[in-house]
């Protein structure tokens, strides 16, 4: 954009506590200010408070709806949905009245659907953002088994019937009169997902399976654009992150849940011949799981919890692979593109847009099944020219492709083009 804009940004997740999808929404934002742009973020809390706070973080205004919402099963969806859509649309018209703006970006679940109404009211552009499969699954996973690795075919009232068993256990029955409710729920996001002027779907896998199965979006306002990256930041963790470990080790980086595929970690390293340590920096419900697996296979893991960017980084840096079996749909892996970027040996599964940042054999060792990646470890563990070719081009082509200025300016070319259409 030649000329400056003001630009709301509403999120669920910001910086300075936030997994990587904040952290995008934090590159966006950065680099629409340093373009010249006046940038406002909101950002919605659900926790154990209501009420509004304001804040800034590196000079960046930042408004958060607080919505308080009980840990109680459905009763916090609701809360966190229709009840927040309700609040959160009276609030930002109200905004809006106040303090106009040239566009809204809608960066995540809770945010999209009351953004988009408010702008309709207020005749304001609007932009989604789509990270994960949120408008097609309730759950935003895909995964209607986490013992299995299909995907959900459709959210029909019959395939809801299956993905509540496991996850609500001995309570499944009682939960199906819900059933009507988590399809009005998705019937609800992808009508008013469709009214938004442009929707920005962050890998090919997410553009494709909005294409494929929600028909109500016009496939004109579909776009396709990553998520930015901080290059200059990763290059000198490049040059400066300390050593983590004197000698080799596997790195995983993420939640350890089953839709990550921590529960095929263990057992790919074993048929891998890998006995280096495996260090995970990240927590989560399968933990315990995961440390009964590596004491009884004898392999070394050190779980060593959530860290800093920067200490990840470092810990990326140094590891002699990193492995990702994530089955679950991945839409676009953070994790992934910053260690491609900090020239880190890759091994790992062909899921969601995993190839949207990996170049199967060119940029890392890439797998269509638990076999493969296990193959996938061991033939980076045993050749260290095939790690080093693989770390140098991922480095040369991610910091190409997603180089933070790079994306904010698609970004921002398509705020100006909205802007210069009169909204119907």
């Amino acid at each position: 954009m030649s000329v400056a804009r003001r630009v709301l940004v509403t999120t669920d997740s910001f910086p300075p506590v936030c997994g990587g999808s904040g952290w995008s929404t934090w590159e966006l934002v950065r680099g629409l200010a340093g373009l010249g742009h006046d940038v406002r973020v909101l950002k919605v809390s659900a926790g154990s408070t209501d009420g509004i706070t304001e804040d800034h973080y590196q000079s960046v205004p930042v408004t958060t709806f607080n919505v308080r919402a009980p840990r109680v099963p459905f009763v916090r969806n609701v809360i966190k949905n229709e009840r927040l859509w309700t609040r959160l649309t009276r609030y930002l018209i109200d905004e809006l009245r106040s303090r106009p703006v040239d566009v809204i970006h809608g960066q995540h679940v809770m945010t999209t659907v009351p953004s988009i109404r408010a702008a309709r009211a207020s005749r304001t552009p609007v932009v989604a953002t789509v990270r994960d499969y949120w408008p097609v699954c309730y759950w935003s996973d895909l995964i209607y088994d986490p013992g299995q690795s299909q995907l959900c075919p459709a959210c029909s009232a019959s395939m809801m019937t299956r993905c509540l068993q496991p996850r609500a256990g001995a309570a499944s029955i009682a939960a199906w009169p819900m059933i009507p409710y988590m399809r009005a729920n998705l019937a609800t996001k992808r009508a008013t997902l469709a009214q938004a002027d442009a929707i920005i779907a962050v890998s090919s896998a997410i553009a494709r399976d909005l294409a494929a199965r929600a028909p109500e979006i016009p496939r004109a306002r579909l776009h396709t654009i990553p998520n930015p990256v901080d290059m200059t930041a990763l290059e000198a963790a490049h040059a400066t992150a300390p050593a983590m470990l004197s000698g080799p080790y596997v790195l995983y980086a993420g939640k350890i849940a089953t839709n990550k595929g921590t529960q095929f970690l263990i057992r790919a390293l074993v048929d891998a011949g890998v006995r280096w340590p495996l260090v995970v920096v990240g927590d989560g419900p399968d933990r315990a799981a995961l440390e009964s697996s590596a004491r009884s296979a004898g392999i070394d893991l050190r779980v060593i919890g959530w860290r800093t960017r920067d200490e990840v980084w470092a810990w990326m840096r140094h590891a002699t692979l990193l492995a990702f079996p994530s089955y679950g749909p991945e839409s676009l892996s953070r994790v992934l593109i910053e260690s491609a970027a900090l020239g880190t040996p890759i091994a790992a599964m062909n899921t969601g847009g995993t190839t949207d940042i990996l170049r199967p054999d060119h940029t890392a060792l890439v797998a269509d099944d638990v076999a493969g990646f296990s193959a996938a470890l061991g033939r980076l563990a045993g050749d260290q020219e095939l790690r080093e070719r693989l770390g140098a081009a991922a480095a040369k082509d991610v910091r190409a492709r997603f180089a933070a200025p790079l994306v904010v300016a698609r970004v921002a070319a398509l705020y100006e083009s909205l802007i210069s259409t009169p909204v119907t």
